[in-house]
């Protein structure tokens, strides 16, 4: 018995490799996985050769522990059934649905430690989003949103989508989305955005702060960053007021980064924050861990579902035109999901 495994393995190609099925050790469980999900900001990075290759692919994961250089296995969003388990794992575990951060594979082993039950209610599709809602979870802590402010998020793929729909849910006085994809700015309406514009509306959207501006507190008090395009670093700068917050959540990989800090960015006393979800702001650890935040993203996800932002599902055997309409910016394209059938 062979499973399928995707490779990365080179700048716009990938493709499947037959390997055998691993026996689980005796502190493993064997997964046959039903469905994973592309992070298509990360893989679209791997997938067009934009990552530092030194840099090990998440040292939090053993999965992904290797280096970030060609050929890989990457990806960290695998739901599967637990079908054997080694000789010290309880076999209550046997059937049981479960989440991994794992790459795209058929088949895999994992310890008990490296899975996550599936909540009851939850399809294996919903739970696919588990790392997209763990990061708009953290995303939103290190923004700290408060009563009233006026927030705005650049980017409304995935990420975006679910950041705004957990934005949505506080009462801030405006909460404005920017994406050039008129679906995704829709979609985004749908989830609790006051209004989302195009790039080169923004400014009829929000008052922009400057000395043009009769407003005090004109322009943004709390800013994301999550369209993975660097040039929106100046324009997330453009419309956050003064003493405001901007969040990083985008990682730009090897893309070139320019940023215009000579103009009013420099009395402006803008804060500038990287957020990434393998670390939790030192502010928050006295009472929040990795456990705590897992647990909050399991529970806003059955809450809000948010299946409706699985739009695309590809056999695994037609990985390569699913990367290549990641990378054609295919309009209507959110989350995208691959099937896996039995045993080859």
């Amino acid at each position: 018995m062979t499973r399928r495994s995707l490779y990365f393995v080179a700048p716009g190609e990938v493709e499947l490799r037959e390997e055998p099925i691993p026996d689980p050790a005796a502190d493993q469980l064997l997964v046959r996985t039903e469905l994973s999900a592309i992070s298509p900001g990360t893989e679209l990075l791997v997938y067009n050769g934009e990552v530092p290759t030194e840099l090990a692919a998440d040292p939090n994961l053993d999965a992904l522990s290797g280096s970030l250089s060609y050929p890989l296995k990457y990806g960290y969003a695998a739901v599967g059934v637990v079908e054997a388990v080694g000789d010290a794992v309880d076999a209550d575990w046997l059937g049981r649905r479960v989440f991994a951060f794992h790459p795209h594979e058929s088949h895999f082993c994992a310890t008990v430690e490296e899975l996550h039950p599936v909540p009851e209610g939850l399809s294996a599709a919903q739970a696919t989003l588990l790392p997209t809602v763990e990061t708009a979870v953290t995303l939103v802590q290190d923004g700290e949103p408060k009563l009233g402010e006026r927030a705005v998020v650049f980017g409304q793929g995935l990420i975006g989508l679910v950041t705004t729909a957990l934005l949505g849910q506080f009462p801030l006085q405006e909460l404005v989305t920017v994406d050039y994809s008129a679906d995704r700015r829709a979609r985004s309406r749908e989830l609790g955005a006051t209004d989302s514009v195009h790039p080169d509306a923004i400014g009829e959207a929000l008052p922009l702060p400057g000395e043009a501006s009769s407003d005090e507190y004109a322009g943004a008090d709390l800013t994301y960053e999550l369209s993975g395009n660097p040039e929106a670093l100046d324009a997330a700068v453009s419309v956050t007021g003064y003493d405001g917050r901007i969040v990083v959540g985008s990682w730009y990989g090897t893309k070139p980064t320019e940023l215009d800090l000579g103009g009013r960015f420099h009395r402006s006393r803008i804060s500038l924050t990287s957020s990434q979800v393998s670390t939790i702001d030192p502010s928050l650890r006295g009472r929040w861990d990795r456990g705590r935040r897992m647990e909050l993203a399991w529970q806003q996800l059955g809450e809000r579902g948010l299946g409706e932002l699985l739009t695309d599902r590809y056999p695994i055997a037609e990985a390569p035109a699913a990367y290549d309409a990641l990378a054609a910016s295919t309009d209507g394209m959110v989350g995208t999901l691959f099937s896996y059938d039995g045993p080859t």
